[in-house]
């Protein structure tokens, strides 16, 4: 089985496009398959070094020479009639309208997808039980920190979200309550004056990240691919809709008791009190960290890969059976 993955990756894009894909390549690849990858990493380099630990070759996008392609990017238009041409099945992923298109396997890996009208895709593959995460992430066992609590913000791969992180860690600041917070962010953040007991570290995101998240008590996290992760480590959240292609999976998580939510970063600025409020609940209330923690692990199980590729195997005329390690 020859499998042609396509995203792209930059600071306004972030990396949530290439952290999906890492996670098919990984799976696909102990499945025995041959794999390539075909798009930018700008700003993802730190997570594109698995493809070549995973002998991943890295080409132009074509698919000719390919039994299946997945296609993880919100700016290409239809198609499947050029990847048809080729011989190969189309695999689409998509995040409720952004990054739809008709495909032979459309995936929407959404907490609880919309209505989606009929487009002429043959199987659709919708729920938060097709969620691609990476093998450290399936791998990862949390150890909680204890006191002070260790907080983890981590808001994508751009760098221009760095006043919107100055303005989280001002309503952590204004807590009053002590913690030791890792960032994780491009840019430099404005850092607040700090109170007692309070600390903060600034650096770039880095496969470090899932270390981190082992001894999170509380994270900050935009409400894409990264939160998704978290929710399978069960790591309690406080969630903010940094772009509009996340309302949705925003909206849904808070519906299912997933996380806590900060609301849209745009509106942080003059909501900031309230924005406290909720960040002093999580640091302070562990009967809630561990609600939402339970409620996140339960949802996620990590294994939607496999799902996937069971489904393009079976497609293809190639089945091998389905592997959930």
């Amino acid at each position: 089985m020859r499998l042609l993955l396509r995203a792209d990756a930059s600071a306004s894009i972030g990396a949530g496009h290439v952290a999906r894909m890492v996670a098919y390549a990984e799976r696909a690849v102990a499945r025995g398959f041959s794999v390539a990858f075909a798009g930018r990493v700008d700003n993802a380099e730190w997570l594109a070094s698995r493809f070549d630990e995973l002998g991943v070759s890295r080409v132009s996008f074509d698919a000719s020479g390919f039994d299946a392609v997945v296609v993880d990017h919100y700016g290409l238009g239809d198609l499947r009639a050029e990847v048809t041409a080729a011989g190969a099945l189309l695999v689409s992923i998509e995040d409720d309208v952004f990054g739809r298109r008709p495909a032979d396997i459309v995936v929407d890996s959404g907490f609880a997808p919309s209505p989606r009208p009929d487009d002429g895709s043959d199987v659709v593959l919708r729920g938060i039980e097709y969620a691609p995460l990476r093998d450290v992430v399936r791998s990862t066992r949390r150890e909680p920190s204890g006191p002070p609590p260790h907080v983890t913000v981590a808001l994508g791969g751009g760098d221009q979200w760095a006043p919107t992180v100055g303005l989280l860690l001002r309503a952590l600041r204004d807590t009053d309550l002590p913690f030791a917070a890792d960032v994780l962010v491009r840019g430099e953040p404005p850092l607040p004056d700090l109170r007692p007991g309070q600390s903060i570290r600034v650096a770039a995101p880095s496969p470090a990240l899932l270390e981190l998240f082992a001894t999170t008590d509380v994270a900050v996290s935009a409400a894409g691919v990264t939160f998704v992760e978290l929710c399978c480590l069960g790591v309690p959240t406080a969630a903010v809709r940094l772009v509009d292609n996340q309302e949705p999976g925003y909206r849904a998580a808070l519906e299912l008791g997933l996380a806590a939510g900060l609301g849209a970063a745009e509106s942080l600025a003059e909501r900031l009190p309230s924005v406290t409020e909720v960040l002093r609940s999580l640091l302070s209330d562990s009967a809630l960290r561990r609600r939402l923690s339970a409620t996140a692990s339960s949802t996620v199980d990590g294994r939607g890969v496999d799902r996937v590729l069971d489904q393009v195997e079976s497609r293809t005329g190639s089945v091998r059976g389905a592997s959930y390690r």
